[in-house]
């Protein structure tokens, strides 16, 4: 029974955490609390945090503790091209876009490098926050082309940015290259979002093109990384 003791935790936890028993943002027990409770070792007790991290229940946060994740996160496609506003209509749950900023400015170096354009060439600049159920999980940093995209108003951004490139500009958004990697939270990122005390975000680079195979826009969507699991859907071929 000992020897298996690391289990008993991880499904006794693991059980409330799918019950809604503990709740997301929860700070567990200390690993010395837990093994006093169940009479073992830190050592065992680290075993059943790992695992419960690796399944997705909870996020280790070196010299805060352990705290219940939202296992009830919502899907985030990669190789699909859709909307923040798609995507809302799809989830099911509270959302709302706020604008912080929609400019035209001169490419600072790496968007102008991104875009393959001259520096200083100028661009449109959109940062907007996603909230989902009143809290601050994305900001959304876009940079268009105005030879593609010529006026931009805040308007535009709040409603959808796609929705307007295609049905108002008559313009054919085609595929997109796609970049995700985890990443430090940087001051604007702490600023603009309710990090929860969480040390890195996902973020999603895309550089969509036309279909004429001209690349009009670079995103870099910058999520909380307890409220998305990113799916993709895999067939084998022989």
């Amino acid at each position: 029974m000992k020897k298996n003791i690391y289990l008993n935790i991880y499904n006794e936890y693991a059980e409330l955490i799918q019950t809604g028993s503990l709740e997301p943002g929860t700070k567990l027990p200390s690993e010395s609390e837990l093994a006093e409770q169940y009479g073992t070792t830190r050592e065992t007790v680290r075993k059943a945090l790992n695992l419960l991290s690796q399944n997705g229940y909870i996020h280790k946060m070196m010299g805060k503790g352990s705290f219940v994740l939202d296992i009830g996160r919502m899907n985030f496609p990669i190789t699909g091209l859709i909307s923040f506003k798609e995507m809302s209509e799809k989830i099911g749950r509270p959302t709302r876009t706020i604008v912080e900023q929609t400019a035209q400015i001169e490419a600072p170096k790496d968007i102008a490098y991104f875009l393959q354009i001259p520096t200083q060439a100028p661009v449109w600049e959109v940062i907007r926050v996603r909230e989902i159920e009143e809290e601050r999980v994305i900001l959304d940093k876009d940079y268009l082309l105005p030879e593609a995209v010529q006026t931009m108003t805040a308007e535009i951004a709040a409603e959808s940015i796609y929705d307007y490139v295609e049905q108002t500009l008559g313009l054919v958004i085609s595929y997109a290259k796609k970049e995700i990697s985890v990443e430090e939270a940087t001051e604007e990122d702490r600023r603009l979002m309710d990090l929860k005390g969480l040390s890195h975000v996902v973020v999603v680079r895309n550089f969509v093109y036309l279909e004429d195979t001209t690349l009009f826009q670079y995103t870099e969507s910058r999520h909380r990384l307890d409220k998305f699991q990113f799916v993709d859907f895999a067939r084998r071929i022989r």
